[in-house]
C-alpha cells in the first residue's frame, strides 16, 4: 500500500506548499499518531508510510491558508493494503473539499 496527498488553494488557485500533515491510525484508544510531513513546492506529500487496513486520518495544518479553518482533519479506511491510496485537499477561505484520488 502507498498514501499520498495534495493540497490545492483555490484562493491562489495554486499548491499548496509548506503544510504540516499530520497521520494518524484509529485504535482502540482512539487516534494513535504515525508519521509527520509537509508539503513540498507543488502541495505534494508522496512517500507517507503505509498504515495498513484499518481507519486512518490525515490532519492538515490550513491555518496558513484559512482564518475560518485552522485545521481540517480528513478519516479514510484502508480496505485493499495493495492498492495506492491518494487523499487530496482542495482548500479556500470558507469550504474546503476532499476525494480518493488516483
Amino acid at each position: 500500500m502507498t498514501l499520498s496527498t495534495h493540497v490545492l488553494d483555490a484562493a491562489k488557485g495554486r499548491p499548496a506548499s509548506g503544510v504540516a500533515v499530520r497521520l494518524e491510525s484509529r485504535d482502540g484508544d482512539g487516534w494513535r499518531h504515525v508519521a509527520d510531513a509537509r508539503t513540498d513546492e507543488d502541495g505534494r506529500v508522496r512517500d507517507l508510510p503505509a498504515p495498513g487496513e484499518g481507519v486512518h486520518r490525515l490532519v492538515f495544518d490550513t491555518a496558513g491558508h484559512s482564518d475560518f479553518y485552522p485545521e481540517v482533519a480528513v478519516a479514510f479506511t484502508v480496505t485493499d493494503p495493495g492498492e495506492h491510496y491518494h487523499v487530496p485537499l482542495l482548500l479556500s477561505p470558507y469550504a474546503y473539499s476532499t476525494y480518493r484520488g488516483s
